[in-house]
């Protein structure tokens, strides 16, 4: 009898769970190294790519990601709401598209919420492109100071629920800067999904 979930463990730094036709994976890793359809990246409002995440995979993928950037920005009137997101090419990277998801900071109030919503904008958004891989940060973890912990629940149990859903996704994968990050993910889906 066939199993629609299934575990992996490939090695300490890797982990993947099938849910029916998708699965999802926990990698430790450099998201701008994803050869994914799109990588999101954790971003802010005005889409201004300088530092962390951003600043990375506009060095690394080129000018043209920032350039087309700020004609989202325009087109909003000069800031993506939170929880929303935008969508350019991956310029020079292995990704063909960039998706930026603008996530919430902490201290703002009704963060989990917010967080959840960019997550799902970020999941709709490579469906809408008829996408079927995307790779995501833990966004708002950074600069922006949302616990590590409450992000991997937030973000994990939205992409879980999602793929239960009508999705031509097949490949989700949470690419986490660091062993740390990376521990707090694999036991939070642990936990999610036994």
């Amino acid at each position: 009898m066939k199993k629609d979930f299934s575990v992996l463990l490939n090695k300490e730094s890797r982990m993947k769970k099938r849910f029916g036709k998708a699965y999802v994976e926990l990698i430790e890793g450099d998201i701008t190294e994803m050869g994914t359809d799109a990588i999101v990246n954790a971003a802010n409002a005005r889409l201004k790519h300088g530092g962390g995440v951003a600043g990375a995979i506009v060095r690394k993928g080129g000018k043209i990601i920032q350039e087309e950037s700020d004609v989202w920005v325009k087109a909003w009137g000069g800031e993506v709401s939170v929880g929303s997101v935008a969508i350019t090419s991956g310029g020079s990277l292995s990704a063909r598209y960039v998706i930026h998801a603008v996530g919430p900071r902490m201290g703002e109030g009704d963060e989990d919420a917010k967080l959840g919503k960019a997550t799902l904008s970020s999941l709709r958004m490579a469906d809408q492109h008829n996408l079927k891989s995307i790779a995501f940060p833990a966004i708002s973890t950074g600069i922006f100071g949302y616990p590590m912990d409450r992000c991997a629940k937030v973000m994990l149990s939205t992409v879980v629920e999602y793929l239960k859903g009508d999705t031509g996704l097949e490949k989700v994968v949470f690419c986490l800067f660091g062993g740390d990050a990376f521990k707090i993910f694999k036991v939070t889906f642990t936990k999610l999904t036994d």
